[in-house]
């Protein structure tokens, strides 16, 4: 069975360069331009592991996990933050929100 990655990211660029990683490598890959259309579509599918920018229009990353969390069905989804922020604050509340 494929696994299947939710990528969330506002850059076309960036989720073009994941996707073509990903799928390279085996993976099934779904995407979104949000954090409105990731929470969206992470509430209608099942994903092995969702990926996610912090800055984004219409609702950020951190946002977006926080809401992730309050589901029990999206309780144990690995979810990785792909960010170009390096601020140890910014990291502390990404781990506390469920990242």
């Amino acid at each position: 069975m494929t696994a299947s990655i939710l990528t969330v990211d506002d850059s076309p660029s960036l989720r073009m360069a994941i996707k073509i990683a990903l799928t390279g490598a085996g993976y099934s890959v779904t995407e979104a331009g949000d954090g409105v259309e990731g929470l969206a579509k992470a509430k209608g599918a099942t994903f092995d592991l969702i990926i996610t920018d912090l800055n984004m229009p219409n609702m950020d990353g951190l946002t977006m996990i926080r809401e992730l969390r309050k589901d029990p069905a999206q309780c144990g989804t690995p979810i990785l933050f792909l960010t170009t922020e390096s601020d140890d604050a910014m990291k502390q509340q990404a781990k506390a929100a469920g990242a």
